[in-house]
């Protein structure tokens, strides 16, 4: 079966790994690298002409519009990833509705096209903030693609359900893939594992999960990860660095092997709402 591959549209400056000692007050005044490097991907995905989801903040929205539309142009799903990047685990209700509203709209406004899907930064929905739903809902949204059903010391909701469910907002929560082995469930959706482990820890990875389950495989990723040039943040801890910089160059050629070796498709596709 085809699989979803997503991209979740944020520069380097954005990430969670440096929010400690970036202000988002300071966003504009940084080299902005992810316009570039999110056309890199696009055409990445030309070459084996695969359609992904892209998850864009409001923020780069706003700031670079044509890219927007050369997203939509191109056939590939446009989805929200909120407008500036703050967990949901951090945001009163207010607060998030303002957020994932305000994208929503934005995105609908420069793309001309309707914006169905949401993934919360960082995978920020937890047992406490289920309420994120009824928001959702309320501002016209059909499915989101933000829990992580693992142990991680950022995120995760363990006992989550591994495949796509209905919450009582409505909304379809569509949790990013694990293999489950000796109980529990092991974290396989790319992201930081991606570039963590050899490509054939990945490879292995996914013909198992085709093995073992009936439902689609989703693979994330961020511009930034195709960016090895990428101006180096400092004061940042020595876990984050590493996290972030960790086999940069090498992410461009896993990627390629990636789509040769599974079929691929967007969000929209391979769940039927397209």
């Amino acid at each position: 079966m085809p699989h979803a591959m997503t991209v979740d549209v944020e520069d380097y400056f954005q990430v969670g790994a440096f929010e400690k000692v970036i202000s988002p007050r300071d966003w504009d005044i940084m080299p902005a690298r992810v316009e570039k490097n999110t056309r890199r991907l696009m055409e990445i995905f030309a070459e084996k002409e695969i359609k992904a989801t892209f998850f864009c903040l409001g923020w780069v929205a706003e700031r670079f519009p044509s890219l927007v539309r050369q997203i939509v142009e191109e056939g590939h799903e446009l989805a929200s990833h909120g407008t500036m990047h703050q967990r949901a685990s951090a945001q009163t209700r207010d607060e998030f509705k303002n957020d994932v509203g305000d994208a929503k709209r934005l995105l609908e406004d420069v793309s001309g096209k309707a914006v169905i899907g949401y993934r919360a930064p960082s995978f920020s929905f937890n047992k406490e903030n289920l309420w994120v739903y009824d928001v959702l809902a309320e501002e016209g949204y059909k499915y989101s693609s933000s829990v992580y059903p693992v142990v991680h010391d950022h995120y995760g909701i363990p006992d989550a359900p591994r495949s796509r469910y209905a919450t009582e907002a409505g909304i379809e929560e569509i949790p990013l893939s694990t293999l489950n082995m000796f109980g529990k469930n092991l974290p396989i959706s790319g992201g930081g594992y991606f570039r963590l482990y050899p490509y054939g820890v990945t490879r292995w990875s996914l013909n198992k999960f085709e093995k073992n389950e009936s439902f689609p495989y989703i693979f994330y990723m961020h511009p930034w990860e195709v960016d090895p040039d990428q101006p180096r943040v400092e004061g940042a801890s020595a876990t984050s660095k590493f996290r972030h910089y960790l086999n940069l160059s090498k992410v461009e050629g896993r990627l390629k092997s990636l789509l040769c070796d599974f079929q691929w498709g967007s969000m929209a596709e391979v769940y039927g709402y397209a």
